[in-house]
């Protein structure tokens, strides 16, 4: 008798250099790795077959499949990755797994025409779904806040450190000429990235900004508060950046910064703590739960007292030697053991 097949769809590795990427990346090839009574596949567009190995079972992802898929009755459980995906097999007779990463569209200057459409959207999903995972607690209570569980149970289940161990550090082409901060994301309102240039106000540092931009109106945004502090000299876009390249500025940037005002997990902060960095957060969703105790929070954004934290708080980590602890705190987000509690899940399913 042949195994259950499962299918995680991985469709949002379209789209590189973003955080719904590396889950997927990630995840699936945890996943991939875990013994099991079933059979893993992926749903995959064709420019990431090239991650998996050649064995690996895949369907592939066409863009009329969010009209109708032909395979909608070939799996038994599939594992929809992303809240607000167009391709979810809701007429299937297999179970659905629903994977919430953020309700930001409710928190963000969006017409209330749209987060109407998001809610009534998700709660369709969530209705469907025979279970519903999350990335951290705040999400969770986000979502019993604005939508309708009925008794389902969510699972809690933090994203894994992405840093693979194995990687060379490559330069990046645009390299810093001074210490620096960085930070890195996608160039949209919510991160929050204006705020950054006070950190280089009344000293020498400059500021690496990663990231492919969403909207050039929030690039000049933020050029214009450099402006406006007279340090527009010392910021540097890199635009989308290798992983060997973040690598690099993580592992030689003197703090990191994500002030971001939207998240759901934030990946970035894992990575950085990895390399036992001075991590500066903002005190917005779910950073303080991912941050814990071994970052450094902004209580306001104004150019004095970000400096005067940035300071003291690198001056903190390397006059009390922090840096090992807090790559000790990254090290528990680990990509096997969400794995195995994903597959819990779907072992349960199955039975």
């Amino acid at each position: 008798m042949q195994q259950p097949l499962i299918i995680m769809d991985c469709e949002r590795m379209r789209y590189p250099n973003t955080g719904l990427y590396h889950f997927c990346l990630h995840l699936s090839k945890a996943m991939l790795q875990q013994p099991s009574n079933y059979r893993m596949g992926l749903y995959l567009p064709e420019c990431a077959k090239e991650h998996f190995h050649a064995t690996t079972p895949t369907l592939k992802h066409q863009s009329w499949h969010k009209f109708y898929m032909p395979f909608i009755n070939d799996f038994d459980i599939w594992h929809t990755t992303y809240q607000s995906t167009n391709y979810f097999p809701a007429t299937s007779k297999a179970k659905i797994v629903l994977t919430v990463h953020d309700l930001n569209v409710l928190h963000e200057q969006k017409p209330a025409a749209k987060k109407k459409r998001f809610l009534r959207s998700l709660q369709r999903k969530l209705e469907r779904a025979d279970a519903i995972t999350v990335i951290s607690e705040y999400v969770k209570q986000d979502l019993l806040k604005h939508t309708h569980i009925s008794r389902k149970k969510i699972h809690v289940i933090h994203n894994g450190c992405t840093i693979d161990a194995t990687l060379q550090l490559s330069l990046p082409p645009l390299l810093p000429t001074a210490p620096f901060f960085f930070t890195i994301g996608t160039i949209i309102d919510k991160k929050n990235f204006h705020v950054l240039p006070g950190l280089l106000v009344n000293n020498d540092y400059q500021l690496v900004i990663a990231g492919i931009v969403q909207s050039e109106n929030y690039k000049e945004k933020i050029l214009q508060e450099a402006k406006r502090l007279g340090v527009e000299d010392r910021l540097i876009f890199t635009g989308g950046i290798q992983e060997s390249e973040k690598y690099w500025y993580m592992q030689n940037c003197a703090a990191f910064a994500f002030p971001s005002l939207s998240e759901g997990f934030g990946l970035p902060v894992i990575e950085a703590m990895y390399f036992g960095k001075t991590v500066l957060l903002s005190r917005a969703t779910c950073l303080p739960e991912i941050g814990g105790p071994h970052a450094y929070y902004f209580d306001n954004f104004e150019p004095a007292h970000m400096t005067q934290l940035a300071f003291g708080s690198m001056n903190d980590v390397q006059v009390n030697n922090k840096s090992k602890v807090i790559s000790q705190w990254a090290k528990r987000f680990s990509w096997y053991e969400a794995a195995k509690a994903y597959s819990k899940i779907y072992e349960d399913l199955l039975k």
